[in-house]
């Protein structure tokens, strides 16, 4: 299983806190975390599109090409890329470009977006939700697949056999489908054989099981082999020295950003006996000391009916840059090793089940 890093480029927006809404200083941090996560290990790290004023990163690949540059070994991908909200040969550049220059280490992870903020942005209706997305992924798809593209649609003028460059190292490039919880999301995914990244940010993980099963079902029936099936796993977590520790350094920068939006949204205020429920043994929050973190990726990766890459997403940002370090250096040099040591069959945890 691949273990790795997820990030919104999460800042607070007090500037009293801790010094970090500045997005220079915000994204100097990060490329530190990035360079990180290398060092110790991990498989890889994922930046994800937002355009809200609590999160910087509204061009991935921009980011992922600085930390190129500093690292060796670790996937750099988008976590997501909104697809339906851009032009899918601008993105096929830019992440080809990025690939170019990581020597083969780039990845896209394409989604329709859990915010709305992008499409009036850039001038499409949310009528076209659905649309939009099924479309453009079917012109990614065809870009990946030949230099020279012919394609016509609804919602982007037809290529007439034009070129689309610069080419990737790696062939077929790869690309994931992020998902939520919707069954027609993971029916697409399986039909296209598309590697699937399931997002599980709330309730319990085992209730995916069925819809992971849809994914494969439909997989299976399009032809595509099983081993192309790939199911990557992004959940909300953090990691540090004890339980206790953990809980109490996530929970202000998770409840100040969750009831924000969930203020927008509608939802209740989120308490702390809700979050404290959430991060234990079935839920979806992984916090935690190492130990824990390692049993939960376990846990999960046996009630979903096995999966290839699981990835936290650190609050980082909000919670201190220190902190952060330690976290991914927790997660790189004891969490991973547990958890690749228990899948080989070598028992590393007492607990795991």
């Amino acid at each position: 299983m691949q273990i790795g890093i997820d990030s919104f480029v999460e800042t607070s927006l007090d500037p009293s806190h801790r010094g970090v809404s500045h997005g220079a200083e915000r994204v100097r941090d990060l490329l530190e975390e990035i360079e990180l996560a290398d060092q110790v290990g991990l498989d890889v790290f994922g930046v994800g599109e937002h355009h809200r004023p609590e999160f910087i990163a509204s061009t991935p690949a921009v980011i992922l090409a600085a930390a190129a540059a500093r690292t060796k070994q670790i996937r750099l991908t988008s976590a997501v890329t909104v697809l339906s909200s851009e032009d899918p040969v601008r993105v096929f550049q830019q992440f080809a470009t990025l690939d170019l220059l990581s020597q083969g280490r780039a990845e896209i992870i394409v989604g329709r977006g859990s915010f709305i903020e992008s499409y009036p942005l850039f001038g499409f209706d949310l009528e076209d939700y659905d649309s939009l997305f099924t479309e453009k992924l079917e012109l990614l798809l065809k870009i990946r697949e030949s230099t020279l593209v012919n394609w016509a649609g609804k919602h982007r003028a037809a290529l007439t056999g034009q070129g689309v460059y610069p080419r990737p190292i790696q062939n077929p490039f790869p690309i994931r489908v992020g998902v939520g919880g919707t069954p027609k999301s993971f029916v697409r995914a399986g039909l296209l054989g598309l590697p699937l990244a399931v997002a599980i940010i709330g309730g319990e993980p085992r209730r995916f099981r069925p819809l992971v099963e849809l994914y494969r079902e439909s997989g299976e029936r399009a032809g595509h082999p099983e081993e192309g099936l790939d199911v990557s796993i992004h959940s909300i977590g953090f990691v540090a020295d004890t339980n206790e520790q953990a809980a109490n350094d996530f929970y202000p920068s998770y409840s100040e950003l969750f009831n924000r939006i969930g203020k927008e949204r509608g939802w209740p205020p989120i308490s702390r006996a809700q979050f404290d429920a959430s991060r234990g043994p079935t839920g979806a929050l992984l916090i935690g000391d190492p130990e824990t973190v390692a049993e939960k990726i376990i846990y999960e990766n046996n009630v979903l009916g096995g999966i290839n890459r699981f990835t936290i997403l650190l609050n980082g940002g909000m919670i201190g840059h220190r902190k952060t370090m330690r976290a991914i250096e927790l997660l790189g040099t004891r969490v991973a090793p547990m958890v690749r040591k228990e899948l080989a069959g070598e028992p590393a945890l007492a607990k795991a089940s």
